[in-house]
């Protein structure tokens, strides 16, 4: 099984750096706008929007996947799992429904 992992950025704007912990469950959800037609923006369980799935090469940590790259890999919701906090990013791992079952069945 192969790892999937993605930078999540914005966490400043919504003031959430602090609230965001390595271990942390994150829901992407698809949320395109008149920017980018792949959007994916990221919320707390508790429905608390923290940031977004970077989706430039500016803005996409080494060895991260973007928004794009990860667009076709969910319906309209997916979750994630925090691994890495660096300044105003966090790096997750993605929970795709099939990587969810490979877990468990692991």
């Amino acid at each position: 099984m192969t790892e999937t992992y993605i930078t999540i950025s914005h966490l400043d704007d919504f003031m959430s750096a602090d609230f965001i912990s390595v271990g942390m469950k994150l829901v992407l959800k698809k949320e395109p706008n008149s920017y980018d037609d792949e959007s994916i923006s990221v919320y707390s369980e508790k429905g608390t929007r923290v940031g977004y799935v970077a989706n430039s090469c500016a803005s996409v940590a080494h060895g991260c996947h973007s928004a794009g790259y990860i667009y076709r890999d969910f319906d309209s919701e997916a979750a994630c799992t925090v691994r890495f906090i660096i300044n105003d990013i966090a790096i997750a791992e993605l929970l795709t429904d099939r990587k969810a079952e490979e877990k468990k069945t692991a």
